[in-house]
């Protein structure tokens, strides 16, 4: 179990081995971050509904030669929950992917797999995630998963509302701000495609690009307008590479 490391989680806008295939920069990012050669890492493909394909891209670019990779399913008998708590424990990173953010809740709730992830988060290890895998550790924010955008309840280990993919769908940003104005959803962040965002506890520590024209913004109402503030964010490019793909 990782000791004396704060609470972390990194909110991918969009990115990652998924979405970027040949651009490793926010996940070599996270990896960094665990202080270790050969880090813990444990994917959660539940938001596709653990579907083969995510697993094994999963497996292909966090290979083990650059960390000790696993998975948890919850639609397979072969990876089932089994004790999971003591697994999440004993990593250094979790790594949530993408796809509904209703149907991820839906079956962590279930399972208890949400107070599981709280006590590992609390413990020190690293949460990440790329679209519901990084909506779900909020209070709350959009879903628009085979319908338009609407406001759902997130873990809330962040106590702000979150809106992925911002400058990439275009019917993200109106609804995100009309949620914002009519209370559904508290102030919160807001994250393009390439960037990410980097809480230590519930602070915003930093913001990580993996494409120089990656954007994120603290976004509230007040006033009946809302306004958004632009975030300073660091490209990671100039960052020495690791390879990612055996």
């Amino acid at each position: 179990m990782p000791r004396g490391r704060p609470p972390q989680i990194v909110a991918y806008g969009g990115g990652g081995f998924s979405m970027e295939p040949d651009n490793p920069l926010l996940d070599e990012y996270v990896l960094s971050l665990c202080k270790r050669k050969r880090p813990r890492v444990c994917f959660i493909p539940s938001a596709s509904g653990d579907a083969d394909h995510y697993v094994v891209r999963f497996y292909r670019h966090f290979h083990s030669g650059i960390c000790e990779p696993s998975h948890i399913s919850l639609f397979r008998r072969d990876c089932g929950p089994g004790q999971v708590r003591e697994h999440l424990l004993a990593q250094d990173l979790v790594y949530v992917g993408g796809g509904s953010i209703l149907s991820l809740l839906g079956v962590w709730r279930a399972h208890g797999i949400d107070e599981d992830l709280r006590a590992a988060w609390r413990a020190g290890v690293i949460m990440c995630g790329v679209s519901a895998g990084s909506l779900c550790w909020f209070a709350g924010g959009l879903t628009a998963y085979h319908h338009d955008p609407r406001p759902y309840e997130g873990l809330g280990f962040l106590p702000q509302s979150n809106a992925v993919h911002y400058e990439e769908e275009s019917d993200r940003r109106p609804a995100y701000h009309a949620a914002l104005l009519d209370g559904s959803l508290p102030a919160g962040y807001a994250a393009s495609d390439g960037a990410a965002l980097h809480f230590v506890g519930t602070d915003l520590h930093r913001v990580v690009l993996s494409r120089p024209n990656g954007r994120a913004y603290r976004v509230e109402a007040g006033g009946g307008q809302v306004v958004e503030l632009p975030l300073e964010a660091a490209y990671l490019g100039e960052r020495p590479k690791i390879a990612l793909v055996a």
